[in-house]
Formats: structure tokens, C-alpha cells, sequence
């Protein structure tokens, strides 16, 4: 009987199976209640006395090992069907659903690449700023409306620091840094003192740009505010500036384009004109310049800024600014194909 068991043993070493029946089929042939090894401990019961310890021993280790052996059986198969599935040239090559770039990442994106296209380098600063940076080396007078507390976030404890209220803090820590020529993009977040609604938030997103050099004009500046609006809403638009006022910039005006929507002929959206504004501009005001270490009578520069959310409303009518902050799956999915 030993010589029996020691070649069933061998014989267990040795199973393969192809299939999980092939498993299924080795269990029933070696471990069921009319398996190999079930009629093998039936026979144990004529074994004589002085062998019992010594053939139940090698019978306990072979249906141990017949055990094992399926076990190890199976768990490789499973092992080779996942491995199978995997490698499933059938499958689709993204089994789950990919996300969506968020509308104005997509935006902002765009109009970095058209202003890099023009020569703009990216420049960052810092969101909670000093007033210095934020105001005063942008020309804001002390009694400007900009530093009342309805309009900016202050640091408790500490007035000169604030939540910057627009990316021009970046445009002076870039002046103080080094001398032109300059030709900056600065995107970012802001933040302002508003209530929120469906048309205004306490925080939102600009892209302001920056050049400074020897003989820079306003004609300069309207080459470059023609490009950028014909690239972003097709080459149909037109431009149109109006006179204005900012503390940074004289000249200054805000710049219209021709509404998308119904081609300048007018319509709701925009209220009839055939015309939308959409960022302010100007020649960098000399006070600036000095104020931040550039030399007035040398360089010349424009500057000009716009609201992100403008421009993506502009371009997918969004007409609740609280669905940008909001981050309900199925607005965002909306944007899938302009990713």
C-alpha cells in the first residue's frame, strides 16, 4: 500500500488542467466520497496494527497534498483569466469613464495659447498679497473705492495684507524684478468683497497681459486686441474701443466685440447693440512705471485684463456664474469635447 500511495503522490505532482471542468473533473477523481483517496482509506482498515502510524501518516500528507494541489490548480487559473482579460484586444482602451477639464481651465488655457503665440511669457504671484503690490504700485490713490472693506478682503490682524482683488500685483512684482523688455500673461484667481449670484462672486478668475518696451503705442495695442478676438471667437468678429478710466492706464478703454451669437445684428444677449464688452486696456500710465522702478521716458507699455468667466460665458453661454464653482458632474460633462 505504501508503494500505492507514494505513486499516487508522484502522480498528484504532476496534474495539469486546462480548464476549471479539467479542475473540477481531478477533485471528483481524487478527493470525492468516490475518489482514489476515499477507497484508498477504506482499504486502510486491513492494514496490519504495526503499520497503521506509518501508512496513516503518508495518508494524511497525500489527500493534504491532492488538496493543495487543486487549490493551486484553480487559484493559477483564475490568475490566467485575469491576466486574459487584460489583454482582451476586444475591450475597450478606457474601461472607465475619463473625467472633463473644467470649463475655464479650458478657456484659460486657450487664451494662453494665443498670447503665447504673440511672444507673452506665463508669470504667478501670490493670492494673498500686500497692499503695496495690489494698490498702491498700481497708481490707486488712498481714498480709491478699490481699498474699502465692501470691495476687499482683508487679513484680520493685519490691514496691510489682503486677498489680491485682480492679477496686476503680478505685473509689479514682475516691474520691480527687471528691466524691459517685458511681455507678460498672468493668469489667476481674485477675490472681491460681492454677494454672490447668478451674476457676480466673492471669487473669480482673471488673465491680465503686460508689454513694456522702447516706442510700445496704442496701435501696437489694437493689433494685438484684434488677434486675440479673432483667434478665440472666430474671424468674423470685430472690435470696437471705448474711452475709460483706470488707475493704472492713460489712455484707457474697454473693448467690445461683436456679439457671437447673432453676428452684430443684435439680440437679447447682447441687449440689442450687437455689441459685447469684454476686457479694459490701456497704455501703462507713466506713474506706474516709475512708481516701480522703469523709467517713464524710455519705456512705453500697454497693459489690458479680462474676467475668464466672461470670455467662457461669451463662448458657451453660462448663464449662472455659480455653476463654475459648483462642480456638479453633469455641467462639467457637458464641456467633454472642447477638452
Amino acid at each position: 500500500m505504501i508503494e500505492k500511495i507514494e505513486e499516487i503522490l508522484q502522480e498528484i505532482e504532476n496534474l495539469k488542467a486546462n480548464s476549471e471542468q479539467d479542475i473540477e473533473a481531478l477533485r471528483i477523481k481524487y478527493l470525492s466520497k468516490k475518489g482514489i483517496i476515499s477507497e484508498m482509506m477504506n482499504d486502510f482498515r486491513s492494514v496490519p496494527a504495526e503499520l497503521k502510524r506509518e501508512i496513516g501518516q503518508k495518508m494524511n500528507l497525500l489527500k493534504t497534498n491532492a488538496q493543495n494541489k487543486i487549490n493551486a490548480l484553480r487559484e493559477s487559473m483564475q490568475n490566467s483569466g485575469q491576466s486574459q482579460e487584460i489583454l482582451d484586444m476586444t475591450r475597450t482602451a478606457y474601461p472607465i469613464q475619463l473625467g472633463t477639464r473644467h470649463p475655464l481651465s479650458i478657456v484659460k488655457n486657450e487664451i494662453i495659447d494665443i498670447f503665447s503665440r504673440l511672444g507673452f511669457v506665463l508669470a504667478d504671484g501670490p493670492e494673498v498679497e500686500d497692499d503695496w503690490h495690489v494698490f498702491s504700485a498700481m497708481n490707486f490713490a488712498e481714498d480709491h473705492p478699490a481699498r474699502d472693506m465692501q470691495d476687499t478682503f482683508f487679513v484680520e490682524a493685519h490691514p496691510d495684507i489682503i486677498l489680491r482683488t485682480h492679477t496686476s500685483s503680478v505685473q509689479s512684482r514682475v516691474m520691480e524684478a527687471g528691466q524691459p523688455p517685458i511681455r507678460i500673461i498672468c493668469p489667476g484667481r481674485v477675490y472681491r468683497n460681492e454677494a454672490i449670484s447668478y451674476r457676480a462672486h466673492c471669487f473669480f478668475h482673471q488673465v491680465e497681459a503686460l508689454y513694456i518696451d522702447k516706442n510700445v503705442s496704442f496701435a501696437d495695442l489694437k493689433q494685438v486686441l484684434l488677434y486675440f478676438a479673432k483667434e478665440m471667437f472666430g474671424s468674423d468678429t470685430k472690435i470696437r474701443l471705448r474711452p475709460s478710466y483706470f488707475p493704472f492706464t492713460e489712455p484707457s478703454a474697454e473693448m467690445d466685440i461683436s456679439c457671437n451669437i447673432c453676428g452684430g445684428k443684435g439680440c437679447p444677449f447682447c441687449k440689442g447693440t450687437g455689441w459685447v464688452e469684454i476686457l479694459g486696456c490701456g497704455m501703462v500710465d507713466p506713474n506706474v512705471l516709475e512708481l516701480n522702478g522703469i523709467d517713464s521716458k524710455q519705456y512705453t507699455g500697454y497693459a489690458l485684463g479680462m474676467g475668464i468667466e466672461r470670455i467662457t460665458n461669451l463662448k458657451y453661454q453660462v448663464k449662472d456664474l455659480r455653476m463654475f464653482s459648483e462642480n456638479d458632474i453633469r455641467f462639467l460633462r457637458e464641456f467633454k469635447s472642447a477638452n
